[in-house]
């Protein structure tokens, strides 16, 4: 089989106008990056906004591994599949980072022949939108430290400067740093770092916010350092925030693109899930139900993250309530976690699955604590078994969800017409979708019913500084925002080496965080990082470009 960078080489697709026109779209309404990517105009949302919502349907997935799940390639098969069934449909995705791309998880265009094109374009630069987003991000930085130089008229305290600077680019080596040194020209020394781009609060304010009017108030809102009195300084204490809201006024528009079979897509913001909220932007999703009658969208990595954070934080703030969610699995992953290495993984091995599955059960029993219907998607691989895909059968039954096999990665959406039909008859599920957590409980006790609720932790343990920390969110009267918790991906636990469901463990928070502008306070957990590394053998050393711009390597 072909490459997925050669499947998007050789696909013949349409200009960006023709997936326009299926939303009802022209011309006028877009702004062209070249002959398949636009942004639709701001104009749009005033024709647009008091149309009906068409159904909105959430693709989760179980706890990552190394064996791959196939999430977004699937979210975008589900969606050419109700395509190819008549319906006026729109996928709604986030960006890629380049850090992953370069690194060792590849890009987020899909795969196989459910992707979205330009993949090449999608995955690397794109429109523009994560480097407008790093610039406003770093000049916020450069004028704090700029403040500090020109007589540091707020007090702020150098010892507690918050907001580091930003790169979309794995760099282990920025993750501490010390500014400012080479003699008194050169600024005021102090101890900062970096985090990865898709890890910030600007990249989350973009994907929070309703409008640009709203996005310019949060941008305002950011802490980024505290006075020697313990007082915040925020963006509008610097006097910056028109400057920061000037660098996104075309960020802060939604990228529309196309599938290989040409259905529409939205591809917009793109935070971490295991670092930051996980979901594409408000405005994007918004669009896309007021434009299309059925909406498919992801949320990333398991559903402990993504989809709880599209739960808890998105969906919370913006009114936002899906219809279905889909739950993807593979064979292939459940082995992992019932034990098997990643090089015996095409061996039948019914009893491995079988103890993997209890990872998928409890995914599927967070998604039903929310009061949704869950439907479990089987990424199909070649070398699964018939008696192995039967004990998923078994397990969704028992658990009363709805089970469909998809063929998307090998048939486009031809391949994921049983899965759309599982997920259409869902549609008559009934719903008593609620939240993790009130919003007037304490932080500690959001986080606390985060951890046993959707982990399945015995209990949370907080850190000396995390406890200070908790004192000083209440003081400064951030005590009602919701949580976003940073923690490893590969476990339902904070310990990445603990596979499967675990049991008997605490989640250790060592650290807390307000974003004020985002409107959650990040919670640290176990060694998570918020500047990714590089593995040994980065995905780097394999791309290429020939002098005639063809690429290779890159998926």
């Amino acid at each position: 089989m072909l490459s997925d960078v050669e499947i998007a080489q050789a696909a013949q697709v349409e200009k960006i106008t023709a997936a326009a026109e299926k939303l009802g779209l022209t011309e006028d309404d877009l702004e062209f990056y070249g002959k398949f990517k636009a942004k639709i105009s701001s104009e749009v949302w005033k024709r647009i906004e008091k149309n009906p919502d068409g159904k909105l349907i959430l693709v989760t997935a179980i706890t990552p591994t190394p064996a791959g799940e196939g999430k977004t390639t699937t979210s975008i098969g589900l969606a050419d599949a109700f395509a190819k069934l008549g319906k006026k449909i729109c996928v709604a995705l986030r960006e890629p980072s380049l850090g992953p791309c370069f690194g060792i998880k590849g890009g987020a265009a899909g795969g196989g022949y459910a992707q979205v094109v330009p993949m090449e374009d999608i995955n690397l630069h794109f429109t523009g939108d994560f480097h407008a987003i790093t610039t406003a991000h770093n000049l916020l930085a450069a004028v704090v430290d700029n403040h500090l130089q020109q007589g540091n008229e707020l007090k702020i305290d150098v010892r507690r400067v918050v907001w580091k600077r930003v790169l979309d680019l794995n760099d282990r080596a920025l993750r501490n740093v010390i500014v400012g040194l080479g003699g008194k020209i050169n600024g005021v020394p102090r101890e900062s770092g970096f985090d990865i781009t898709v890890a910030s609060e600007m990249m989350a304010i973009l994907c929070l916010a309703k409008d640009f009017a709203d996005l310019k108030e949060r941008l305002g809102k950011i802490i980024v350092a505290y006075t020697v009195d313990g007082a915040v300084i925020t963006a509008n204490d610097l006097k910056v925030t028109g400057s920061l809201a000037l660098l996104l006024k075309d960020a802060i528009k939604p990228n529309l693109v196309q599938t290989l079979e040409g259905t529409p897509a939205l591809i917009h913001g793109g935070p971490f899930a295991n670092i930051a909220h996980g979901c594409n932007s408000v405005m994007a999703t918004k669009y896309a139900l007021k434009l299309a009658d059925i909406v498919v969208t992801e949320a990333g990595f398991g559903a402990d993250l993504g989809a709880e954070k599209f739960l808890d934080i998105k969906c919370r703030m913006s009114g936002l309530r899906p219809d279905a969610v889909v739950i993807v699995a593979t064979i292939r992953a459940l082995k992992m976690h019932g034990g098997v290495n990643k090089k015996n993984l095409a061996e039948p091995n019914v009893e491995a699955v079988e103890r993997g599955l209890e990872n998928l059960e409890k995914h599927i029993e967070n998604i039903q604590g929310f009061g949704l219907p869950a439907i479990v998607a089987l990424n199909d691989f070649p070398t699964d078994t018939d008696e192995e895909i039967s004990a998923v059968e078994k397990i969704c039954a028992a658990k009363g969800v709805r089970f469909a096999r998809s063929k998307v990665f090998a048939e486009g959406g031809a391949g994921g017409i049983e899965l759309a039909r599982a997920v259409e008859d869902s549609f008559n599920d009934a719903k008593n979708f609620k939240f993790t957590y009130e919003d007037d409980a304490s932080i500690a006790d959001k986080i606390s019913a985060v951890a046993k609720k959707i982990y399945g932790a015995d209990d949370v343990t907080f850190l000396p500084a995390a406890k200070k920390q908790l004192v000083e969110i209440e003081k400064f009267g951030f005590g009602k925002l919701p949580i976003c918790v940073a923690k490893t991906q590969y476990s339902l636990s904070d310990d990445a080496t603990k596979l499967g469901r675990p049991k008997n463990f605490n989640v250790t928070v060592r650290e807390l965080k307000i974003s004020a502008g985002a409107g959650f306070v990040v919670v640290l957990s176990g060694n998570i990082m918020t500047m990714p590394g590089l593995p040994k053998r980065p995905a780097a050393e394999q791309i290429d470009i020939t002098p005639d711009g063809i690429i290779s390597g890159l998926f």
